[in-house]
């Protein structure tokens, strides 16, 4: 599986501003404003909710991270918060589905918190400054394809175990571990 890059994040962000741009034209003439943007929301949401799971290299559990996501979702549009907590909710969301599938440690997960609250301030600063569905979706969506920048791992040095005497114990500790896992599980059936 390729790694996202972000030439395709700005792609991303091409697409969902011209199409939630467009389906909040359409749909305005229809239903409360409110709704809509609730509605586009979770929408986009979900979209982008199933590009990162298609660009993770990570296989697991990706049907439970979206059955979990429809059920978050599901809640909080029943609660109907004020569209804020909404946007924060759904903002929660993605950065958990990117801490879980793109990084490996704490200081990753947490520089990328800092990115979406950039992107959710940019959003902000852009519907404040223009009123514009597509310019605010345009900055959000730009402000997260940096998330590729971040590295999967932060550490501050990266040496690798030395193949020696101690590495083999512990390779033949976790090994024979596993074996009477195997065997423990075996004999249950």
């Amino acid at each position: 599986m390729k790694q996202p890059t972000f030439f395709e994040g700005v792609a991303v962000a091409v697409t969902a501003s011209l199409l939630g741009s467009t389906l909040y034209s359409v749909l305005s003439s229809v239903l409360p404003a409110g709704a809509v943007l609730r509605l586009l929301i979770a929408g986009i949401g979900l979209a982008y909710v199933l590009y990162l799971l298609s660009r993770s290299r990570e296989r697991l559990g990706r049907v439970t991270v979206v059955a979990g996501w429809t059920l978050v979702t599901g809640v909080i549009w029943f609660i109907e918060p004020p569209l804020m907590l909404f946007v924060l909710v759904q903002l929660g969301l993605i950065w958990l589905i990117r801490s879980l599938y793109f990084y490996s440690s704490v200081l990753p997960a947490l520089a990328d918190l800092g990115l979406n609250g950039l992107s959710l301030a940019a959003a902000i600063w852009a519907s404040g400054q223009t009123g514009s569905v597509f310019l605010s979706l345009w900055c959000f969506f730009l402000v997260q394809a940096l998330f590729v920048a971040i590295p999967g791992r932060l550490s501050r040095c990266n040496r690798q175990v030395p193949a020696g005497p101690e590495s083999e114990d512990r390779f033949q500790h976790a090994h024979r571990a596993a074996e009477t896992a195997v065997r423990k599980l075996s004999s249950i059936n």
